[in-house]
């Protein structure tokens, strides 16, 4: 090999593809030690060097340097192979560092073509994929046509690099606002919480450093400006602007928005917040299909459950006669139980034995004995317990849907029910129903777009 030759090719890799000089120069020594271990034997003793200023190769076999000539006639096509494969693991590494670093920002490519569901998406000059499972429901995307998303995911495949991208991310709805809304940007209003179902709704959580900025009035801009440009680019997902608090009972009435809640009761303990709400206001606080209160407890990280004052007297009425069939409870402490929220056997079994014992001024011995009654009693009534909720939820719902349909003369396709926010993975199968722009929601109140 000419060194001069061979610096040319090193110096081209490195202008044309952004290749470290030095990790062309190691793959071709990996390749020559390669080369001469095929020739002089696995075992051999093989140390190949070469000159990083002049290009000069020094070869030695067993402590014997080897000529130029015998450098040159060893496994030259073998060598070749070995390089061009290391020429390409480096090209591949560079463009991992590259977009491993981007992962959840705001790109924009264009729309290359569409194959079983799955969006091929250019970046420069790479292309990224957009799975069925990262697209918002009801989209459809034409070849040539611009799409942002978020960079979800950047794995090796191959000698390749693997770019998933994501319009489904809460993270998605961060950098929107982020690029719309300068307030943000610059850190004077920050986004504290974001809760989202794809295509159909979503509610972001603000606060301000600056007691001057009114938060959700930046947010949704002059006219609703602002956040108009972030659902068009979301085709009209509904966005709810809710004002933060660390307070929950603050924080819980804000996210609930429209609806007005005139009671919140927490029971710490068990992550559980009652929120209580007028018959008027039964079916906004709960939403289409549960939409509202779901995605107001994963904006504030509580199990809410919506009741009126009739619902939640008569739950404590049923949790009082059932802690009395405990034997060893008294009703001091029943009801000392269902005024902290504890409305049912299972919730006993969460309880800090300390506090159960301050509560009667029990022994450890006479807790763990009202415990295991809970326990058994929890297991024979769960069954029932959890149909009995689950036809009551859905009969909620349902009321409250139908509510909503009759004041605003319009009907929606059920969204789906989000489960948790999966860790980055290759985006499982499975496509949520399209949603019906005519359907969706363009009342707007304080905060809600």
């Amino acid at each position: 090999m000419n060194p001069q030759e061979l610096l040319r090719i090193v110096d081209s890799l490195h202008r044309e593809k952004q290749i470290d000089p030095e990790l062309v120069i190691q793959a071709i020594e990996s390749a020559l030690t390669t080369a001469c271990k095929r020739q002089f034997g696995e075992d051999s003793d093989v140390s190949v060097s070469i000159a990083r200023d002049g290009g000069f190769i020094k070869a030695t076999v067993g402590g014997r340097e080897l000529s130029e000539d015998e450098i040159g006639r060893i496994g030259a096509q073998t060598a070749k192979q070995v390089i061009i494969q290391k020429l390409k693991e480096a090209e591949r590494d560079a463009r991992m560092d590259e977009f491993y670093s981007q992962v959840g920002q705001l790109v924009t490519g264009i729309v290359q073509r569409t194959e079983r569901g799955v969006t091929i998406v250019q970046l420069g000059n790479v292309e990224a994929i957009l799975p069925r499972s990262e697209q918002i429901p009801g989209e459809s995307y034409h070849n040539g046509s611009r799409v942002r998303a978020v960079i979800y995911e950047v794995k090796a495949s191959g000698n390749r690099v693997k770019i998933i991208l994501s319009r489904t991310k809460t993270t998605l709805i961060q950098r929107l606002f982020e690029q719309e809304i300068p307030e943000i940007a610059e850190g004077v209003i920050r986004i504290n919480a974001i809760s989202r179902e794809p295509g159909y709704r979503s509610k972001v959580a603000v606060s301000s450093s600056d007691q001057r900025i009114d938060c959700v009035g930046a947010c949704v801009g002059m006219r609703g400006n602002r956040i108009k440009n972030v659902t068009g680019e979301l085709a009209g997902e509904r966005i709810d602007i809710v004002r933060w608090s660390d307070d929950p009972m603050v924080l819980i009435p804000n996210a609930l928005q429209p609806a007005e809640v005139e009671q919140v009761l927490l029971c710490d303990m068990i992550g559980r917040a009652i929120a209580l709400v007028s018959e008027e206001h039964l079916s906004q606080a709960i939403g289409r299909f549960g939409q509202n209160v779901r995605l107001a407890s994963k904006l504030c990280s509580w199990d809410i459950e919506i009741m009126t004052a009739p619902e939640l007297e008569r739950q404590i009425e049923r949790a009082m006669e059932g802690f009395m069939e405990i034997e060893g409870m008294t009703d001091e402490v029943a009801q000392q139980l269902v005024e902290q929220g504890y409305l049912s056997y299972d919730d006993l079994s969460v309880i800090e034995p300390d506090a159960l014992m301050e509560m009667g001024n029990w022994t450890q011995e006479e807790v763990d004995a009202i415990v295991y009654q809970a326990d058994v009693k929890a297991e024979e009534q769960e069954i029932v317990e959890e149909e009995r909720k689950y036809q009551e939820k859905l009969a909620k719902e349902r009321r409250a849907t139908e509510e909503l349909d009759r004041k605003e003369g319009r009907s929606l396709p059920p969204p789906p029910v989000a489960a948790a926010e999966p860790e980055v993975s290759d985006v499982p199968g499975g496509e949520l129903p399209p949603a019906d722009d005519s359907a969706k929601e363009d009342k707007q109140t304080d905060g809600n777009v």
